[in-house]
């Protein structure tokens, strides 16, 4: 889910809602987006559960990924996190991608864009798990993409280096994330990655059971001109994975609403 985190009316109740949901469930893995901190709040103190990745950018107490595992602490639930810093998100933000898991995580953070320069809302990064799940070894990805457009340097450009630094491996995938594309629209970001050589495929497509499918309904960020329900949120995976159920949640039927997007929860062997 991409969480927009401290930008809703009440974030405390955004993480209680969702650490509740998470110790319910256990989920074995999870990918957050828009895990943002204030650039100039405190640094906080992390232990052995948070995986860094190289040249790991400091962690603040308000992180919003490190205030939600404490939270979880306090139910009991353990979660190895990673998080890696994308860009300055409205002017006082650290703004960046999470990931927790079960089992620990060999964390790297991917340049995929174009760019690095941390003004630019462009430079994006995603978090690269490598963690062991039931005896599988995988390979787990949480990113927020930039739109489709047609200067070559947005969506196409950063899939395409994730693309080739994932091509040498042979390990199972799960890419999940906001990935700024809608599934309607033909022969633009969402094709674009079914047709890759990484052969995934869509959670919501396969799955047997379905409760749910679009994880935007209105004018968001990003998206100010929309009216229309989009499906921009996705977990893609290897073939290999038989895929049991697609479900949103956080969408006021299902939870409360704690962002401007859905979140998804999958089931699969």
């Amino acid at each position: 889910m991409n969480t927009h985190s401290w930008m809703e009316e009440d974030d405390q109740q955004q993480i209680e809602v969702l650490a509740l949901r998470i110790a319910k469930e256990e989920y074995d893995l999870i990918g957050l987006q828009e895990v943002n901190q204030l650039v100039a709040s405190p640094l906080a103190h992390v232990d052995s559960y948070f995986q860094p990745t190289t040249k790991q950018q400091a962690i603040h107490k308000d992180n919003f990924l490190f205030c939600l595992t404490e939270r979880l602490k306090e139910l009991g639930c353990y979660y190895y996190w990673s998080w890696t810093y994308n860009h300055i998100g409205y002017d006082i933000y650290h703004e960046g991608v999470g990931l927790l898991s079960k089992t620990p995580i060999e964390a790297t953070s991917l340049l995929i864009s174009a760019t690095s320069d941390p003004i630019d809302y462009h430079t994006r990064r995603v978090l690269i798990g490598e963690t062991v799940v039931n005896n599988q070894r995988l390979i787990v990805i949480s990113g927020h993409f930039s739109w489709w457009q047609t200067n070559g340097k947005s969506f196409a450009y950063e899939w395409g280096t994730l693309e080739k630094a994932l091509l040498e491996r042979d390990d199972a995938l799960i890419i999940m994330g906001d990935f700024n594309n809608d599934a309607r629209k033909k022969s633009e970001g969402y094709d674009l990655v079914l047709e890759s050589s990484l052969g995934l495929q869509d959670a919501f497509a396969l799955a047997e059971n379905k409760h749910g499918e679009n994880t935007v309904e209105e004018s968001i960020d990003g998206w100010d001109k929309n009216t229309a329900k989009l499906r921009i949120d996705y977990v893609f995976t290897s073939k290999k994975f038989g895929i049991k159920k697609y479900c949103i949640v956080f969408n006021g039927e299902n939870e409360h609403t704690i962002s401007d997007h859905y979140g998804i929860e999958v089931a699969m062997d």
